[in-house]
């Protein structure tokens, strides 16, 4: 059972595979975790409690479903110092590169880390601690 006073990471999705494995690793590591499949869903949970973190798919409904969700977060007052990370397996599919380059391209996609997919759980898990607080997991095991 989660320590209800983990940091919250919600996960956004619209692959139900991605949502679970994420999920595993991620509660496996000492987070709680919600999931939603589809932007819209994301912001209205957002209403009710607001996540230390969202990992959110870069293609869902459209091509840049992530990165408006990632914009809409950022613009949005309550929400604005929430850390997003966008994952995509776009590149490995699509032969698409959304890779920033630098921190100015990952401010332009309203994201404050970018990790393609598939993505190892040990990164993912490092991702998150570094944006959460680096180091809280530990504490918490």
């Amino acid at each position: 059972m989660t320590d209800m006073h983990a940091p919250l990471v919600l996960v956004v999705d619209d692959d139900q595979d991605f949502l679970e494995m994420t999920r595993a690793v991620l509660e496996k590591g000492g987070y709680r975790v919600a999931c939603a499949a589809d932007p819209k869903t994301a912001l209205d949970m957002m209403i009710g409690e607001v996540p230390d973190l969202v990992i959110t798919d870069l293609m869902m409904q459209n091509l840049g479903s992530g990165f408006s969700l990632s914009r809409r977060i950022k613009e949005t007052p309550h929400l604005q110092n929430v850390p997003v990370i966008i994952v995509t397996a776009a590149a490995s599919r699509l032969g698409y590169d959304f890779a920033p380059r630098n921190a100015a391209d990952l401010a332009a996609m309203s994201a404050d880390a970018f990790i393609e997919k598939p993505m190892s759980p040990k990164e993912l898990l490092a991702r998150t601690d570094g944006l959460v607080g680096g180091g809280e997991r530990e504490k918490r095991s």
